[in-house]
């Protein structure tokens, strides 16, 4: 009786247990790579970043066991409307244009924009005059590409690359003066590089908002805005408790 009685326990509890996993909620979320440091692989394949780290630091704090899903940028918001996932976390900018289709989270980052040039560049300060006949470098299609077209096409020729590695190719070869980039990038292309020598003139940029929006979130379908809220108590918290700081300071901590 007494064997009996604990087979029936132990068959109870691993049933209990079995549920209580099945229970967990199950998320997906949209990611575009590499877009180094926020969402990249590693040598091994794993994929890690700002972005990585901080969704999951999200999910285990409202108890969800989160996937990421990849997904080519110019497929991920169709992708999030078809149900292919639950999320999309991947550096995207909130602005109106987007508002229209997707829910935004509580902004989770506005990484700053910054100008990157050659350690003995002569230019020193950012006005259309310094930047008069000069070569500017920027990604095609971004915002930092809008503010500088805006800003300084009209005396400046403008480069536009498809990726960051593209331009500091041109850059170390000498036939760009000045790059334009988001900050995180162009630390871990330039700043970091073996390559070349590289510094940021002029300060950190993050206005105005017209150009650079109000920093990147988390978008939802429009009729998940519990769980948008959720994320948002959940990325408070992080922010309250010190491991928004850590993870932040792994990435973007430039040690001067």
């Amino acid at each position: 009786m007494k064997k009996l009685l604990t087979t029936t326990l132990l068959g109870a509890a691993l049933i209990a247990g079995a549920a209580h996993a099945q229970d967990k909620e199950h998320l997906r979320i949209g990611v575009d790579v590499p877009y180094e440091p926020m969402e990249y692989r590693t040598a091994d394949g794993e994929l890690t970043g700002f972005d990585i780290d901080l969704g999951n630091a999200m999910c285990k704090q409202i108890k969800a066991d989160c996937e990421w899903v990849v997904q080519a940028w110019d497929g991920i918001i169709p992708g999030l409307l078809a149900r292919k996932y639950d999320a999309i976390m991947s550096s995207m900018t909130i602005n109106d244009e987007r508002r229209a289709t997707v829910l935004f989270s509580d902004p989770y980052i506005k990484p700053p924009s910054a100008w990157f040039v050659p350690a003995g560049s002569s230019i020193e300060t950012i006005y259309p005059k310094s930047l008069k006949g000069k070569t500017i470098g920027v990604q095609r299609g971004t915002l930092q590409d809008n503010y500088v077209t805006d800003m300084y096409g009209d005396v400046a020729k403008i480069s536009r690359y498809t990726t960051a590695d593209d331009l500091v190719l041109d850059m170390d070869a000498g036939r760009v003066d000045i790059a334009f980039l988001d900050f995180p990038v162009g630390k871990s292309t330039l700043l970091d590089s073996k390559e070349g020598s590289y510094k940021t003139i002029g300060g950190m940029i993050t206005e105005p908002e017209k150009y650079f929006g109000e920093g990147f979130g988390i978008a939802f379908r429009p009729r998940d805005k519990k769980l948008a809220e959720r994320f948002n108590e959940a990325l408070a918290t992080l922010k309250q408790d010190g491991t928004y700081d850590k993870i932040y300071d792994k990435y973007f901590k430039t040690g001067e």
